[in-house]
């Protein structure tokens, strides 16, 4: 009996661990990408600059996937680096689909929004709006799952971030806070949504980790 309770323990502590490692790596890989991408961009005069978000253009509309890989500079890319690491370590910890889910979702609900809103005749470049996203699904998540823990996450997401957050959404020059209020909202509703799924998931453990909105 106690052989097949530290069987049964073993398994749950390999598996939580790898599937963190699996989360961590897929965001090391994203981060990788991002400067990979800024790397051939200087290389090639910044012209990458122009396939970002262009409001309202049809022809460009799929400028709202790339855009959150494509950096102004390498400072602006690190400027956004930090923060996306800092919290995307948080949601990676809950594995590589949790952390898809939740970027996917940001990146193109959020890139919809600012496609939408966005000022006209400019290119909207940079993964702010992805962190805003993330920053957002962090501090929600607590009161969505009724959970200390989480609830914890987000009071220190809040103090780490929350001032910086806050003051990107003030209209700067060169600064796209049509981006981070659409990631922001983006992050709401994707941590509402899987708070949903995750209940079900405790009835049904069979459950997959997917967003189905018709059941809203």
């Amino acid at each position: 009996m106690l052989d097949a309770l530290a069987d049964r323990l073993s398994g749950s502590y390999f598996g939580r661990s790898n599937k963190q490692q699996q989360g961590l790596v897929l965001l090391s890989a994203i981060v990788l990408l991002m400067w990979l991408v800024e790397a051939i961009n200087t290389i090639d005069s910044n012209h990458l600059d122009s396939d970002g978000i262009e409001a309202r253009s049809i022809s460009h509309f799929w400028g709202i996937l790339t855009s959150p890989f494509i950096h102004a500079s390498f400072q602006h890319l690190m400027d956004n680096t930090v923060p996306f690491v800092f919290l995307g370590v948080i949601i990676a910890l809950h594995g590589a689909r949790r952390l898809l889910i939740v970027t996917g979702f940001i990146i193109l609900i959020g890139g919809l929004g600012t496609w939408v809103i966005g000022p006209g005749g400019t290119s909207t470049i940079g993964a702010s709006g992805v962190v805003f996203g993330y920053a957002t699904y962090l501090l929600t998540r607590g009161f969505f799952d009724r959970s200390i823990w989480e609830l914890g996450v987000g009071i220190v997401v809040g103090v780490v971030w929350g001032a910086v957050l806050l003051s990107s959404l003030v209209p700067h020059s060169g600064i796209s806070w049509q981006a981070h209020l659409c990631g922001g909202i983006a992050g709401v509703i994707v941590a509402w949504r899987l708070s949903q799924v995750d209940h079900r998931r405790k009835l049904e453990p069979d459950q997959p980790d997917v967003i189905d909105f018709a059941e809203v």
